[in-house]
């Protein structure tokens, strides 16, 4: 791995799990064997540092989603939407710490004032809602999924709820896997013609 590689990759596991002010280039370079100097060299700055993790993460949510769906024929949107529910519960234990890390506050502080921090969390979400959209468009069009419901709003309604149980796995709150069930049933009922 390529001393680059494994400095995003520590310090995406000490921002998600210590936060932005906890995690110090001192312990990332002891745990990397990078010196400080080096980390400086290629990211200038613990906020650079930050910025380049939320890029690879966006890059890799995106690549996951689009290899996910590549070729993948669905009988129904209805069953695309429950697919994309299931692949985004085991992308977010896939890529545990960066999921962890985007539930983390500071970055939404940073978000506030930074432009390019606001821009690749938009770039993150956006992403994410629009698989959820893509699935309810597609059922709209094939007639499992009612027609009347707004695709974007509900989209966004059902990746709240999905993430909402990535969140409380991340915060050790309940057993996510144990909802799974009526998440399913919950998302088909909200979404089927009644």
């Amino acid at each position: 791995m390529k001393k680059k590689d494994a400095i995003l990759k520590v310090a995406t596991v000490l921002f998600a799990n210590h936060g932005f002010k906890d995690t110090s280039v001192q312990e990332l370079s002891r745990l990397t064997g990078a010196a400080e100097g080096t980390i400086f060299y290629h990211y200038k700055s613990k906020e650079n540092l930050l910025l380049a993790i939320l890029e690879r993460t966006r890059d890799d949510i995106v690549t996951q989603f689009d290899q996910f769906f590549e070729n993948r024929p669905f009988a129904s949107g209805l069953e695309m939407a429950e697919e994309t529910i299931s692949f985004y519960l085991y992308l977010a234990g896939l890529m545990e710490d960066q999921f962890l890390l985007l539930h983390r506050r500071f970055l939404y502080r940073f978000s506030e004032s930074n432009p390019e921090f606001r821009s690749h969390l938009e770039a993150i979400y956006n992403c994410l809602f629009h698989f959820f959209e893509k699935a309810i468009l597609a059922g709209q069009a094939d007639g499992s999924i009612a027609p009347d419901i707004q695709p974007r709003k509900t989209a966004l309604i059902l990746f709240t709820m999905v993430d909402g149980l990535v969140r409380f796995k991340n915060d050790n709150l309940y057993d996510a896997g144990a909802l799974f069930n009526e998440l399913l049933n919950s998302c088909r009922r909200m979404l089927q013609v009644h």
